[in-house]
């Protein structure tokens, strides 16, 4: 007869495995020439053979050394922001980076409050939600970029002419999926093809609500908006308005910049399985190397529509006790949050998001 032992969390967390290891591989590499019509290229065989992306229309010469809080979490030379809509590399520390971003960012965004800095940025011709931002392209936080074919140096300023190629690399054995028990305790657990799974985290507080997350604009529900070392920013909305939530690490969460996180319901909070493990800041596969953005509604319409389609991420949510689509909270940009974005979550009682097949 077997014995069934209730094991404490705080035990749990104790015994727990260790920080992930990732092995990586090279899927593809990003270049971009910043200067004036600098091409942006990318290539899936090592650099051999080359398509073109787009061009650069205004390049970049200074940085800022404010970046935001979670810029601090990755090292220089690396991808410290991957979106839809946006992408920033760390370029000096504690948080200096620049950004690369899409031709909509050349006039100014009405209610916009998202982090854009225009002086340190890199202004390109390619799209919102297509190739490097968000349509297949994307890289991942923690990439390398490497500057002239070089690693970046401990204190780099972009200067006319830099090329700059970021080496996308992904896990080697990817996961079919990423579960979020929506609980206080409930564990995130990585789950593959073979049926194998893994606790990789622990939810610390469970999300509840939507918010008015500025990026979410760009994209439809279900959708992974940005990632970054301490954020998955999700969308509920629909195009053209705003609505999402947040999955954020513990520090991250104390932080000045998140200090919202305490007491709204918008954010879910996670921490490691570990208690004398290094918190989840920049750390796989969370916050590093396995997620990106990458959806593209009009790839409907390539030829190779189904190759796109499988290659897509997908969030869902479990409703008493059934899989279905990420439920849509949409609201206006400049109105105020509505009483009911606060519980709309209520019901959810677990998150997934589907990896490409």
């Amino acid at each position: 007869m077997k014995l069934k032992v209730a094991v404490p969390f705080f035990l749990l967390l104790l015994f727990s495995a260790p920080a992930y290891c990732v092995d990586l591989v090279e899927s593809y590499r990003i270049f971009i020439e910043n200067k004036a019509d600098g091409r942006i290229m990318t290539a899936s065989d090592k650099g051999k053979t080359w398509q073109t992306q787009g061009k650069v229309i205004i390049p970049v010469s200074k940085v800022n050394q404010n970046g935001y809080t979670a810029s601090e979490w990755v090292g220089v030379g690396e991808v410290a922001a991957t979106a839809v809509n946006a992408i920033h590399i760390k370029s000096g520390n504690p948080k200096t980076i620049f950004s690369i971003l899409p031709r909509e960012f050349l006039k100014p965004i009405k209610n916009y409050n998202s982090y854009i800095k225009q002086s340190s940025s890199i202004y390109t011709d390619v799209k919102i939600n297509n190739s490097i931002f968000g349509g297949g392209y994307s890289p991942c936080v923690g990439n390398r970029v490497l500057v002239n074919g070089f690693e970046m140096g401990g204190s780099y300023v972009p200067k006319t002419g830099d090329t700059l190629t970021i080496i996308v690399e992904q896990p080697k054995k990817y996961p079919e999926a990423i579960v979020f028990e929506n609980k206080f305790q409930g564990k995130v657990r990585l789950r593959y093809a073979d049926g194998s799974s893994r606790v990789v985290a622990f939810v610390f507080r469970p999300v509840s609500g939507v918010g008015r997350f500025a990026g979410t604009r760009y994209l439809n529900a279900g959708r992974i908006r940005a990632n970054h070392a301490g954020v998955i920013d999700i969308s509920t909305s629909v195009a053209g308005r705003v609505g999402g939530f947040q999955i954020i690490p513990t520090s991250h969460a104390e932080s000045k910049e998140m200090r919202s996180s305490r007491y709204m319901s918008q954010w879910m909070v996670v921490g490691p399985i570990n208690l004398f493990g290094k918190s989840l800041e920049g750390v796989a596969p969370l916050f590093r190397y396995y997620l990106k953005p990458q959806y593209n509604e009009n790839d409907i319409f390539a030829k190779d529509w189904e190759k796109k389609f499988l290659g897509h991420f997908l969030v869902e949510a479990k409703i008493n006790g059934k899989w279905q689509p990420m439920p849509i909270f949409a609201m206006h940009p400049a109105v105020d949050l509505p009483k009911e974005a606060n519980i709309f979550l209520r019901n959810v009682e677990e998150i997934r998001i589907l990896f490409p097949l």
